[in-house]
This record gives C-alpha cells, sequence and structure tokens, in this order.
C-alpha cells in the first residue's frame, strides 16, 4: 500500500507517520526529513536546501523527486511508502503516478489532515520553542502555510477526482486522529 498523509505544515503527518511505521512496518518517505539529513550533511546539495529551507520556499521538483526515487526501492521491499510532505505540487503528484506506475504500483490512498490555521500557529510556535527548527520559525511558517494554501491545497481535486482522497479531523488528539486514520485505511 502507498499512502499520502496530506495537509498543512504542523497538521501531525510526521506523527502519524512514525505510528504507521510502527504498526505497519511501511517505510516513511518524508522529504523535509530527507531535505533536513542534506542539510546535515553539509554537501553541496545541502547547502543549497538550507538557504531555500530558511527562507521558507520550496525545494526545487527536481530536487524532491530525485530523493523520492532513490528511497523506493526500500518502500517496495517493506510493503509500501508512507508519503510525508510530498507532494507538494500538481506536478509532483504527476510526477510520482508516472514513477509508481513505471514500478507496477500507484498511490492507494491519500489521507488528508483537516487543520485550522489559527491551530497550525500555536503547535508551529510551541515546535519552534522546542526544537528550535528554522523551518519552524513563525516568519518562514507563514511562508510555508501560504504555500501550502496556494500550491499544494489544490491537490485536493487531483485526489478526490480518483477516488483516493479521505479527510481526517487532526484537531483532536493524537489517539483520535490515529483512529481517524486506521478507519480511512480499512476502506
Amino acid at each position: 500500500m502507498n499512502l499520502i498523509l496530506f495537509g498543512p505544515p504542523a497538521a501531525g503527518k510526521g506523527t502519524q507517520a512514525k505510528r504507521l511505521v510502527d504498526s505497519r512496518k511501511m517505510v516513511q518517505l518524508s522529504t523535509g526529513d530527507m531535505l533536513r539529513a542534506a542539510i546535515a550533511s553539509g554537501s553541496e546539495l545541502g547547502k543549497k536546501v538550507a538557504g531555500v529551507m530558511e527562507r521558507g520556499e520550496l525545494v526545487t521538483d527536481e530536487i524532491v523527486i530525485a530523493l523520492i526515487e532513490e528511497r523506493l526501492p526500500e518502500a517496495e521491499a517493506a510493503g509500501g511508502a508512507i508519503f510525508d510532505g510530498f507532494p507538494r505540487t500538481l506536478a509532483q503528484a504527476q510526477a510520482l503516478d508516472i514513477m509508481l506506475k513505471s514500478r507496477g504500483s500507484q498511490i492507494d490512498q491519500v489521507v488528508r489532515l483537516k487543520v485550522d490555521d489559527e491551530a497550525l500557529m500555536q503547535r508551529i510556535a510551541g515546535r519552534f520553542a522546542e526544537s528550535g527548527r528554522p523551518d519552524d520559525n513563525p516568519e518562514s511558517f507563514k511562508v510555508r502555510l501560504d504555500a501550502y494554501n496556494t500550491q499544494t491545497a489544490p491537490l485536493l481535486p487531483y485526489y478526490s477526482e480518483q477516488g483516493k482522497l479521505t479527510e481526517v479531523d487532526g484537531m483532536g488528539s493524537i489517539e483520535a486522529v490515529a483512529a481517524g486514520i486506521d478507519k480511512a485505511l480499512a476502506r
């Protein structure tokens, strides 16, 4: 099974993906984690990515798609992938569909975590205070949230038209959101 966890930054996608990795033994393909690892490596790519992320901008499709493609064999061996933070644009969604089709696979389910913007701002302030992640500072977060609303939210009709989209209330407790996701995946 290939699953996309969909929602704005700080909606809880990473938390829920980790739970699914533990319970279903799938591989989490978090572009955010992959990009932070590239930054930590100190490579030229990492330095380029660092500047983009610190400004709250989106990394190019080519970079993100290459990172995903590199990890697909691992996900296939585990029986599926949880895409977390990808795709972010229609072009990425179409590239992912083509990439998976060429491998005899597809996206099976898209779960959208619905969270209101004010709650996201509160979550991100807390996360920034705890971790100090540069991409979680309030100014960068506003840019990321705007990018989500203008570039990523339009993917909802794309997946809805394919009959793959399920919405889950992301405002509840971690356990309540998890129960909603499990119910969606049981369909």
